[in-house]
């Protein structure tokens, strides 16, 4: 029972302590007001053969993230998840999972961003998907800012808007132009899109960055862009 108990009630105490000191110089970098209980409403997905992975799939400590391609939240958490798989994943402590969470109410354009992302996956494979993911937040100046060409609504009737930076990126990292629009025009990743999204929200997912830290059979959620410092902490409470 202790043992159970000990990696949970340490995440939370040195989560809690951290969060609390750093919460006023850092609170602008929260996507959303923090939910009621930080809890997970409802378990998500272990770690799927068909997951997008970065680090060992089998570290002891899985941040599965879900984000929205033009939320500016989620473009600076990238970077932090980066320093974060730099500094624990080479060792294979610690694996990053990237799933969707497009809100289009908010980036109209999201989703068939996230579609881009599942086509260069597609066509690429795994290095693909994070070297067209990196670009695109790289590149977009977020909040529905990317101009995503042929699938944007024309002004006028007949107006062409051209290939756009969505196939920009794809050749830029090595994709062919014709089978990643192919792909793109198909829509056939939406449903992935879908249930991603669905399973973010059923977990308490209020907005993006969402994230949840899996670790010795305990979720825990890690809300909003927190800062390296904060997650690091986390971590290192767990391991």
């Amino acid at each position: 029972m202790l043992k159970t108990l000990s990696v949970p009630i340490a995440i939370v105490i040195a989560g809690a302590l951290i969060a609390a000191s750093l919460y006023f110089v850092n609170r602008d970098r929260q996507a959303t007001v923090p939910p009621e209980e930080a809890s997970v409403a409802e378990e998500i997905r272990g770690v799927q053969e068909n997951d997008h992975v970065l680090g060992n799939p089998n570290a002891e400590i899985v941040i599965v993230e879900f984000s929205d391609t033009e939320c500016p939240f989620c473009q600076r958490f990238h970077e932090t998840m980066h320093q974060i798989i730099e500094e624990y994943g080479l060792n294979g402590n610690v694996a990053w999972v990237y799933r969707h969470f497009p809100i289009p109410q908010l980036h109209p354009k999201a989703p068939k961003e996230a579609e881009a992302l599942e086509c260069a996956a597609e066509l690429g494979g795994t290095g693909a998907f994070w070297k067209y993911t990196d670009m695109l937040y790289e590149t977009t100046p977020t909040n529905n800012g990317l101009n995503i060409g042929i699938y944007n609504e024309p002004k006028q009737a007949g107006e062409k808007t051209g290939a756009g930076q969505l196939t920009e990126i794809a050749i830029a990292v090595g994709l062919d132009a014709d089978p990643f629009e192919t792909c793109l025009k198909s829509g056939k990743h939406a449903a992935r899109i879908q249930k991603d999204t669905s399973e973010a929200v059923a977990a308490g997912g209020r907005g993006t960055p969402h994230s949840i830290m899996l670790v010795d059979g305990e979720q825990i959620p890690i809300e909003g862009a927190q800062p390296y410092e904060v997650v690091k902490g986390l971590i290192d409470a767990a391991l």
